[in-house]
Protein backbone atom coordinates (compact mmCIF):
# COMPACT_ATOMS: atom_id res chain seq x y z
CA UNK A 1 0.00 0.00 0.00
CA UNK A 2 1.29 3.57 -1.30
CA UNK A 3 1.07 5.72 2.38
CA UNK A 4 2.66 8.63 0.63
CA UNK A 5 -0.19 8.81 -1.40
CA UNK A 6 -2.21 8.79 1.32
CA UNK A 7 -0.75 11.29 3.23
CA UNK A 8 -1.47 13.64 0.29
CA UNK A 9 -4.74 12.76 0.40
CA UNK A 10 -5.22 13.17 4.07
CA UNK A 11 -3.27 16.86 3.58
CA UNK A 12 -5.65 17.98 0.66
CA UNK A 13 -8.77 16.99 2.38
CA UNK A 14 -7.64 18.97 5.14
CA UNK A 15 -6.80 21.99 3.26
CA UNK A 16 -10.27 21.29 1.05
CA UNK A 17 -12.23 21.13 4.63
CA UNK A 18 -11.05 24.17 5.50
CA UNK A 19 -11.15 26.54 2.70
CA UNK A 20 -15.46 26.67 2.29
CA UNK A 21 -14.90 28.14 6.01
CA UNK A 22 -12.78 30.91 5.06
CA UNK A 23 -14.68 31.78 2.06
CA UNK A 24 -17.89 32.02 4.63
CA UNK A 25 -16.10 34.09 6.66
CA UNK A 26 -15.76 36.38 4.01
CA UNK A 27 -19.27 36.06 2.62
CA UNK A 28 -20.80 36.68 6.02
CA UNK A 29 -18.20 39.53 6.99
CA UNK A 30 -19.88 41.10 3.53
CA UNK A 31 -22.99 40.52 4.07
CA UNK A 32 -23.15 42.06 7.77
CA UNK A 33 -21.33 45.41 7.11
CA UNK A 34 -23.48 45.64 3.50
CA UNK A 35 -26.97 45.32 5.56
CA UNK A 36 -25.66 47.81 8.36
CA UNK A 37 -24.54 49.93 5.74
CA UNK A 38 -27.74 49.50 3.54
CA UNK A 39 -30.24 50.26 6.75
CA UNK A 40 -28.33 53.91 7.34
CA UNK A 41 -29.03 53.66 10.90
CA UNK A 42 -25.84 54.30 12.94
CA UNK A 43 -27.12 51.91 15.94
CA UNK A 44 -28.02 48.75 13.47
CA UNK A 45 -24.35 49.15 11.43
CA UNK A 46 -22.44 48.76 15.14
CA UNK A 47 -24.59 45.40 15.83
CA UNK A 48 -24.55 43.59 12.29
CA UNK A 49 -20.74 44.65 11.89
CA UNK A 50 -19.93 43.52 15.34
CA UNK A 51 -22.45 40.17 15.15
CA UNK A 52 -20.57 39.64 11.33
CA UNK A 53 -16.89 40.40 12.46
CA UNK A 54 -17.44 38.03 15.29
CA UNK A 55 -18.87 34.91 13.22
CA UNK A 56 -16.24 35.71 10.47
CA UNK A 57 -13.46 35.48 13.19
CA UNK A 58 -15.31 32.39 14.55
CA UNK A 59 -14.78 30.21 10.80
CA UNK A 60 -11.44 31.94 10.32
CA UNK A 61 -10.20 30.82 13.36
CA UNK A 62 -11.64 26.85 13.31
CA UNK A 63 -9.85 27.06 9.65
CA UNK A 64 -6.69 27.79 10.23
CA UNK A 65 -5.53 24.91 12.04
CA UNK A 66 -6.89 22.66 9.03
CA UNK A 67 -4.45 24.68 6.23
CA UNK A 68 -2.09 24.56 8.45
CA UNK A 69 -2.30 20.92 9.30
CA UNK A 70 -2.96 19.93 5.54
CA UNK A 71 -0.02 22.00 4.07
CA UNK A 72 2.35 20.62 6.83
CA UNK A 73 0.97 17.15 5.39
CA UNK A 74 1.61 17.70 1.90
CA UNK A 75 5.51 19.18 3.11
CA UNK A 76 5.71 15.67 4.98
CA UNK A 77 6.60 18.32 8.38
CA UNK A 78 6.84 15.78 11.32
CA UNK A 79 4.65 18.02 13.65
CA UNK A 80 2.17 17.78 11.16
CA UNK A 81 1.33 14.39 12.00
CA UNK A 82 1.20 14.76 15.98
CA UNK A 83 -1.30 17.79 15.07
CA UNK A 84 -3.28 16.09 12.04
CA UNK A 85 -3.93 13.10 14.53
CA UNK A 86 -5.32 15.61 17.55
CA UNK A 87 -7.54 16.98 15.00
CA UNK A 88 -9.11 13.40 13.79
CA UNK A 89 -9.52 13.06 16.93
CA UNK A 90 -11.49 16.59 17.14
CA UNK A 91 -13.37 15.78 14.22
CA UNK A 92 -14.87 12.46 15.18
CA UNK A 93 -17.86 14.00 16.54
CA UNK A 94 -19.12 16.12 13.52
CA UNK A 95 -20.81 13.44 11.25
CA UNK A 96 -20.74 12.16 9.12
CA UNK A 97 -17.48 14.09 7.19
CA UNK A 98 -15.72 15.01 10.01
CA UNK A 99 -16.09 11.14 11.35
CA UNK A 100 -14.93 9.99 8.21
CA UNK A 101 -11.77 12.36 8.10
CA UNK A 102 -10.68 11.28 11.54
CA UNK A 103 -11.05 7.96 11.36
CA UNK A 104 -9.06 7.93 7.80
CA UNK A 105 -6.74 10.07 9.67
CA UNK A 106 -5.96 7.39 12.11
CA UNK A 107 -5.72 4.71 9.44
CA UNK A 108 -3.24 6.54 7.38
CA UNK A 109 -1.10 8.06 10.36
CA UNK A 110 -0.82 5.31 12.75
CA UNK A 111 0.83 2.66 10.25
CA UNK A 112 4.14 1.43 10.54
CA UNK A 113 4.12 2.66 6.92
CA UNK A 114 3.62 6.14 7.82
CA UNK A 115 6.90 6.14 10.43
CA UNK A 116 9.23 6.37 7.12
CA UNK A 117 7.53 9.63 5.33
CA UNK A 118 8.33 11.90 8.28
CA UNK A 119 11.85 10.35 9.09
Amino acid sequence: MNMEKHVKILGALYIALSVPNIFAALIVSTVFVGSGILSGDPEAMAILNTVGSMISYFLVIISVPGLIVGFGLLARKNWARLMAVIMGFINLPNMPLGTAVGIYTFWVLLQDESDEIFE
